[in-house]
């Protein structure tokens, strides 16, 4: 399998986890303080929306590098 084969298999798999789960969070260290023997630190959630447009896009691009992959030049 060559290199575009590849990619466009990715794309396919990204854009479907995209377009069933519509974005991602994480959760970011942000400040962090050292009183003596006293810790503190503060934890921000943040969430990334993708867009419907873009899974699909993503599919679309995945599809056409899958097919594109297996034709001999």
């Amino acid at each position: 399998m060559n290199s575009l084969r590849w990619a466009g298999v990715a794309l396919i798999v990204l854009g479907a986890l995209a377009l069933v789960y519509g974005g991602f969070s994480f959760t970011k260290q942000t400040h962090q303080a050292t009183v003596g023997p006293l810790s503190l630190s503060v934890q921000e959630k943040q969430s990334v929306n993708v867009p419907v447009w873009a899974g699909g896009g993503a599919v679309a691009l995945g599809l056409v590098l899958l097919v594109m992959g297996g034709r001999r030049a």
